[in-house]
This record gives structure tokens, sequence and C-alpha cells, in this order.
């Protein structure tokens, strides 16, 4: 450690690499005093952040090893594939991310601007804690469907994201591949969803659009953790997150309504924006792989954590398979069949969680 670098914390920090970032990047001055904050974040990296005199920001660094109980490595090229994703949608929708500051490719790390939780909510919080609106989730769908067209058949953005092997290692392997193996009656079925995924080139995919990583800002949804970029297949995102609504609408109580609302509104939103091919080949696409991601969050290699109740995780699997053996046309039909099996279990009792 340099004599600036120690300088720099007065607290117990990440180590030398990432203060000399700062440094380096005229993010912070040597001599001044740093206070690094771990943020709760994903399985995939290590999130900070950092008050400095006057500002505070944020630096991501990304794991060669995944936080999770499942054997999971993935490149930590992926931030950089992250920091060129955000540095695209901030040419398109400026308020749709963090501002961005610098970035150090070789080093697997890049520094954000910090939006404080108390202007920018995370929306998986809010939603877990009951505070459930349609308008949100539709403006989410609008968002993702306007990036996603204006990505659509770009060859130079095609070129720079192409990164299949990203995608299988954060994607395609843990989430399906891994689920197939977890369910081998269903495997043809998974695998072949899976193949298709991985062989769809149309628009530039987010691949992580998930509450936790949605926040509700004051000019509209922000997009973090953007490290499964990849040029692939659209219905990928709306199916994502589409996913997480269902899956909430088992255990937020006396929201089910308003989430089975949500995951209609943010399929269609999205579905208005779809100008790159035909809207129903998108929404095949979307609804046929919606169940195996609702399948893989209960047995792929990244489980849901609050479906702790064995009764939920039956439900998941029967009206996933269900849907896997006599696909729906539409994320409205799934949505739909998903209501129509709910009867049988009991709404969520109790008050929201916090």
């Amino acid at each position: 450690m340099n004599a600036s670098s120690a300088q720099m914390s007065a607290a117990p920090g990440p180590g030398t690499a990432l203060r000399d970032f700062l440094i380096t990047q005229c993010l912070a001055e040597p001599g001044e005093t740093a206070r690094w904050t771990p943020l709760a974040g994903g399985v995939s990296s290590d999130l900070w952040r950092v008050d400095l005199p006057g500002r505070s920001l944020c630096v991501k660094r990304a794991l060669a090893k995944l936080k999770v109980a499942a054997d999971w490595q993935a490149p930590v090229s992926r931030n950089a594939y992250e920091w060129a994703w955000m540095r695209f949608a901030s040419r398109h929708r400026p308020d749709s991310v963090p501002g961005l500051l610098a970035h150090d490719p070789g080093a697997g790390l890049f520094a954000m601007e910090y939006l404080p939780p108390e202007r920018y909510p995370v929306w998986k919080a809010q939603l877990l804690g009951g505070e459930v609106r349609v308008t949100t989730a539709a403006a989410v769908g609008e968002l993702l469907g306007a990036l996603h067209a204006a990505s659509a058949g770009d060859t130079d953005l095609a070129a720079e994201f192409a990164t299949d092997d990203n995608f299988h290692a954060l994607r395609i392997e843990p989430y399906l591949l891994a689920t197939a193996e977890a369910h081998p009656s269903l495997a043809g079925i998974v695998r072949g969803l899976a193949d298709r995924t991985a062989t769809t080139h149309a628009a530039l995919v987010h691949g992580d659009v998930s509450p936790k990583n949605i926040l509700v800002g004051p000019s509209g949804p922000v997009l973090l953790d953007a490290e499964c970029a990849w040029y692939g297949d659209p219905a990928f995102d709306v199916a994502f997150c589409v996913n997480h609504l269902l899956l909430k609408s088992l255990v937020v109580p006396g929201r089910r309504g308003e989430l089975l609302r949500s995951a209609r509104a943010l399929a269609e939103a999205y579905a208005r924006c779809v100008d790159w091919e035909p809207r129903a080949a998108v929404e095949e696409r979307a609804a046929t792989l919606l169940p195996a991601l609702l399948l893989a969050r209960v047995d792929g290699k990244s489980p849901v954590e609050y479906l702790t109740d064995d009764r939920h995780r039956l439900f998941v699997r029967t009206a996933a398979t269900a849907l896997l053996r006599a696909p729906a046309p539409t994320m409205s039909d799934v949505v739909d069949l998903w209501e129509t099996a709910l009867p049988a279990q009991a709404e969520p009792a109790g008050t929201p969680l916090d």
C-alpha cells in the first residue's frame, strides 16, 4: 500500500487496488479521507459506497466465483460489458442508469453515481413490503421495449456484445441447463428452450432485469447490474422480469391482484414497443421461456430466497411443469393460467413483509 492510499481511508477499506483506482481516475485526491461501506447487492460482484468530502459514489468489482452455494464461475470480463451496456442505455434513456464516472477494464471494476435510497428505492423492497404500483411495472416494460427497439438490427452492437460465452456461464447454464438436470422428465423441453435462446440474436439484452436491480427513481425506473449484457434474444429480459412478479404473488400478503396486474402491464407495455420483428414472435418466445425460468428460481443454481414454504415451491414446480408441457402463446395467457391455478393456494396471510 502506498502512502496516498493509506491516507485515503480512515476506516478499513476494500484493499489497495480499489483505493488507488479512485486516485488514478481523478475521483479522489491523495490524502483525502474516504469511507468505504459494502452494499448489499447480487451474488456476482462486490459493491461499495464510497463517501468522500462533500460527495459519494459507488465502485463495483466483478467476482470470478459467484456468492452462491453451487459452484458457479464466470469471467470477470463481464464488468466491461456492463459498463458498455450502461453507456448504451445512457445515450438513449439518460435517466435509466446511474451517471458513469470511470472504468478500469483490466481490473474489472468501475465507478458510478451513488443514488440515495430515500429518492431511489429498490423495487424489490417496495414489492415485498406490499407497495405494488402497476404504473411502475408498466414503466419498466416500456423502458425495456424502448432499449431493445433502439438496439435491434444494430450490427455494431451485435459485434460489441458478442458475449455468448458470458451469457452461457451466467444465464443459460445456471438457470436453464441446471434446471434440465434437476428435472430429467422435462430435460428435452428445457434444453430446447436453452438452445433457442442461445441462438437468437435480435437486440441488446440486459440479462438481469430483476426487481432487485431496478430503482424506482423520480424520473422513472433505473436499471442496475447489466453484467449479463448480450446481443441476443430480447424475450429473455421481459420473461425474466415477469417471472419475479409471478413468484412474489405467492408471498406478498394481500397484493396478489396488484402483482398479477403488474405482470400483465409490464408485458403489454413492452409488447407495444416491439417493432423489429412480429410482436407475436417475441410474445411466443417469452411466454414459452417463462415457465422454465419459474422452475429455475426453485431448482436452478440461483433459487429465490423468499420461497421458504415447501408448498410454494411445489406449486411453482406443478404450474411450471404444466406450462412447459402445454405452452401458452402469450405472456397474458401465462399470467391467466398462473392465476387460475392459484386459488388452490391460500392468499398469503399477515402483514406485508419487511
